[in-house]
């Protein structure tokens, strides 16, 4: 086994690292919260927590939507009677 180097890689600083709190969102994930981690381009469309959620809910809500759409027009039409 390889021993460990006790440098960082040259574009972290330690000083960015002084100020890090140990467990910072704990509370958060406990109570259900998730926290992920978003691509750059998604991130500077969606700069806030409140923004994401947002944006999901519309879209949760739009699937809601098209499946009620969906699922009423694949029933069969009814027989219309002679007349």
């Amino acid at each position: 086994m390889k021993k460990a180097k006790d440098e960082m890689r040259p574009e972290y600083r330690r000083s960015d690292f002084a100020t890090l709190e140990r467990g910072k969102f704990y509370a958060e994930v406990t109570k259900g919260t998730a926290v992920a981690l978003l691509e750059p381009p998604i991130a500077k469309a969606f700069p806030t927590s409140k923004a994401v959620n947002d944006a999901l809910h519309g879209l949760l809500a739009l699937v809601e939507q098209t499946s009620r759409i969906r699922s009423a027009s694949s029933r069969r039409p009814r027989k219309r009677g002679r007349g």
